[in-house]
């Protein structure tokens, strides 16, 4: 088994200390750091996405897998900036205002950076305004919103509206998500995708971005 085979391997148990040593290694011995985090870190990533889907693991697994990940990723971030190794895309992603779930908002972050998406996360109880700000600022390529209260989603219209007054409307995909989030209520607020889960989120920004 390839040492990259291996990064990957101890991604998916959640072993951090392994992933770290293993790619502290495969940077000694001269692999460039963007094969280290798309063959090693990233296909880890992706089976344990694709696990989730299937409810084959569940959400401390996903956690602790993006641990290891996130172990590994420290290390090659300075690698990556020197290579000039872009983010696919930029996503801005928070939980809306009045809600301070983050569960779900943190595995859709783990999942969307395991594809190689930069990832701002604003927390949770993130007002339409800021969002917008963001976007602004970073040149986002999309707004992801979550929610799991239903006295919260009216929030997510509130995000299109005012990117629709900002003028970045045309500019930004909406992404909107949660427990009680279904793609009837996308449709009517006027807002671009929804997806039931982390992984398939994840999938759908990165296609996003690649246009």
């Amino acid at each position: 088994m390839g040492i990259l085979e291996e990064i990957s391997e101890f991604l998916q148990k959640g072993k951090a200390n392994e992933v770290k040593a293993l790619v502290q290694k495969a940077i000694d011995e001269g692999m460039d750091a963007k094969t280290i985090l798309e063959e090693g870190l990233m296909a880890g990533m992706n089976v344990v996405g694709i696990k989730f889907k299937n409810n084959q693991v569940y959400v401390p697994e996903v956690l602790i897998a993006a641990r290891a990940m996130n172990a590994g990723i420290a290390l090659l971030r300075p690698l990556l900036v020197k290579e000039g190794v872009k983010a696919k895309g930029k996503v801005i992603l928070g939980t809306v205002k009045g809600d301070l779930h983050d569960i779900g908002k943190n595995l859709v972050k783990m999942m969307m950076e395991g594809k190689g998406l930069e990832v701002i996360d604003l927390g949770t109880d993130v007002p339409a305004d800021k969002f917008i700000a963001m976007a602004k600022e970073h040149n986002a390529n999309i707004i992801a919103c979550s929610a799991l209260l239903t006295t919260t989603m009216t929030e997510m219209k509130n995000v299109v509206e005012k990117a629709k007054e900002s003028g970045i409307r045309d500019k930004v995909v909406i992404m909107i998500g949660g427990a009680p989030v279904t793609d009837n209520y996308c449709k009517s607020i006027g807002a671009d995708i929804y997806r039931p889960d982390a992984a398939t989120a994840a999938e759908a920004a990165l296609e996003v971005c690649g246009k």
